[in-house]
């Protein structure tokens, strides 16, 4: 899964070493292992990794490359069960939160019986979360967005994205 977003840490490794050996005026810089750079974030991709495990059990399939859709941080299609994940979101350290927020989809579909429907999550969302979903014209569409980002900004995000992942998708 991380090797996405390692290969371009070997890459700039590759180019250091080499402008070192061409160069040798350059001041050395110690690089950062890469056991040393996932160990930084071990919860996190441990919680990563069980979410996607778990959404794969349920039956989507999740892609670590570009979504079909420009821009886009997460997506997910509906009729193929896939979700894609861009790996820009390693490198924001974002990719816990746009993981839970697809899975609050992906849970989405699952209490529709394959049709993206609301669950009645009564949590609010954060604030800073409102304009993210507002600005969508068609409430069915703005109902579905307010529930993933109220999930995704909860401090107990990933329990709860769990927890409805499994409650909805019955992998208990």
């Amino acid at each position: 899964m991380f090797q996405l977003f390692l290969n371009p840490l070997v890459l700039l490794s590759l180019n250091i070493n080499n402008q070192l050996s061409t160069h040798p005026s350059i001041m050395p810089i110690k690089l950062v292992e890469d056991s040393q750079i996932i160990a930084q974030n071990s919860k996190k991709n441990e919680q990563f990794n069980q979410l996607k495990q778990e959404l794969e059990t349920a039956g989507f399939e999740v892609i670590l490359d570009l979504p079909p859709k420009r821009g886009a941080y997460g997506l997910l299609q509906v009729n193929t069960k896939k979700i894609w994940i861009n790996p820009v979101v390693f490198d924001l350290h974002i990719a816990l939160p746009t993981l839970i927020h697809e899975s609050v989809h992906a849970s989405q579909v699952c209490a529709g019986n394959g049709e993206i429907t609301t669950l009645g999550v009564t949590l609010e969302p954060m604030n800073q979360a409102r304009p993210f979903f507002q600005g969508y014209t068609d409430i069915h569409r703005k109902d579905l967005e307010r529930e993933a980002y109220t999930i995704q900004t909860q401090p107990n995000s990933f329990e709860l994205a769990l927890s409805l992942l499994r409650e909805n998708c019955k992998l208990n």
